[in-house]
């Protein structure tokens, strides 16, 4: 997979070098690239370029890329990345860092963003995914399919603890696509059981994130993100 990812600093640097430890082709683009930064991050390729620039994503080759990454600390570029890279290239995927919550609600389909990552609404459901069982945390909304990854560490008075996976009457439209047990992960299949304080993961919607939460833990109630 060929990867451009808009911005250097420390999280499109991070970024690459997980993509890259993942084999994956990765172009950095950042106005600010000189040979220091180059350094950090040598496996990767480099344009010292504006990332808001047609000809500069033109020399980038987006128009033969999987994903562009928009991770700059600027949400106005962010978006303008995004864009282009849609509507001007026709990029497949576009993942966008969101800065400020309260730009959240641009980063869609309007703006070219498949994917947006608020870093505070993630780091805000990941502490509350550590100190909470038996209530769904939603991890992250997948904007374009309507859909999101949410979490539950299974309370041990759950209706459903000792049973089958695949007999488990999940809600329509909610797949379980890992357990997390003793901190090893596990591809669930039909014929695993599901054990008090085992961490859940599941693919869902919204419609569907009480349905679910009401069914594994009866006395819970369900943590969705504030609207900023």
């Amino acid at each position: 997979m060929r990867v451009v990812i808009a911005g250097a600093g420390s999280v499109g640097r991070s970024i690459a070098r997980e993509l890259l430890y993942n084999n994956h082709q990765v172009l950095l683009i950042d106005k600010a690239a000189n040979e220091v930064s180059i350094r950090r991050v040598p496996e990767a390729n480099w344009l010292a370029a504006d990332a808001c620039e047609i000809d500069a994503l033109n020399e980038a080759g987006l128009a033969d890329c999987d994903v562009v990454v928009a991770a700059t600390g600027d949400d106005k570029v962010n978006l303008v990345v995004s864009l282009l890279a849609k509507t001007e290239f026709g990029v497949p995927r576009t993942v966008a860092r969101v800065n400020n919550p309260k730009n959240d609600w641009m980063f869609d389909e309007a703006w070219g963003v498949d994917v947006a990552v608020s870093t505070p609404r993630l780091m805000t459901a990941l502490v509350e995914e550590a100190v909470t069982v038996g209530d769904l945390v939603r991890i992250f909304e997948f904007r374009k399919g309507r859909a999101t990854m949410v979490e539950m560490t299974l309370p041990g008075d759950s209706p459903h603890v000792g049973e089958r996976v695949g007999d488990v009457p999940f809600p329509q439209d909610t797949v379980l696509v890992g357990i997390i047990r003793d901190q090893i992960p596990i591809a669930p299949s039909p014929d695993d059981s599901l054990e008090a304080h085992d961490e859940l993961l599941f693919l869902t919607t919204p419609d569907a994130e009480e349905e679910l939460e009401q069914m594994l833990s009866p006395t819970a109630r369900v943590k969705r993100p504030r609207e900023l």
